[in-house]
């Protein structure tokens, strides 16, 4: 199974990207992954409403083009559905014998996600109802994808 991490924004702080290539090192004996980042569009810091919604369609339209015919699109969002690291693995479990040809976990910008990316995705997931950066917000999710890789296998992971 393939999956695809997309951050719309970018990984910059040194030490979110070591430990998000962590986690990608060790999930390469579980699964094909790929990171992709950068897709932000540039905001005035002062930017209203509109013109923070027309970065957002830009954006939208970028994490889309990544999609295949056979794909799958998992966004997380703070008002998703809340899940353990079980209940990821019971769904990640899913997606594996789906017979789709990627999963695509997409992590959104500072302003979010495009409504029409959340309106086309197979799942909407909450890591937590807290607000956490984007950079850090991928480091979670890479970490909580191998430990459902773990778990899945019965294997060992720390608590």
């Amino acid at each position: 199974m393939k999956y695809r991490i997309i951050s719309v924004g970018k990984i910059n702080e040194r030490f979110f990207a070591e430990g998000i290539n962590e986690y990608l090192k060790r999930l390469a004996p579980y699964a094909s992954i790929q990171l992709v980042e950068g897709l932000e569009e540039r905001v005035r810091p002062r930017a209203g409403e509109r013109e923070i919604a027309k970065f957002l369609d830009k954006e939208g339209d970028k994490v889309l083009k990544f999609l295949g015919k056979n794909d799958l699109l998992i966004v997380f969002d703070g008002r998703g559905k809340s899940l353990s690291s079980e209940g990821l693995a019971e769904y990640m479990a899913n997606w594996n014998v789906s017979g789709c040809n990627c999963v695509n976990l997409v992590i959104g910008s500072s302003h979010g996600l495009a409504n029409k990316v959340k309106e086309k995705a197979d799942n909407i997931i909450s890591l937590s109802r807290m607000t956490f950066p984007h950079q850090m917000a991928v480091l979670i999710l890479a970490e909580q994808v191998y430990r459902a890789f773990k778990i899945l296998r019965g294997e060992p992971y720390h608590r």
